[in-house]
């Protein structure tokens, strides 16, 4: 049997990342589990938010979860 072997998908980062319709990939942001109240308000507003993964960083995410 001769070809070339697929790869598996990061099963670990699978369950980190969502891709988006148009493909964007996104990620819970760190530091947002616990001792909130010593973050400001601002600070705390900004981690509710979504991360979306870009660049060089994304590419590679992209093929390690076997989409692109």
């Amino acid at each position: 049997m001769t070809g070339k072997v697929k790869q598996k998908p990061h099963k670990g980062l699978r369950k980190r990342l969502t891709i988006t319709a148009t493909g964007k990939l996104c990620y819970k942001k760190s530091f947002a589990g616990h001792l909130m109240s010593t973050k400001s308000g601002r600070r705390r507003q900004r981690l509710r938010r979504k991360g979306i993964l870009t660049g060089a960083l994304a590419d590679k995410a992209r093929r390690a979860l076997g989409a692109g």
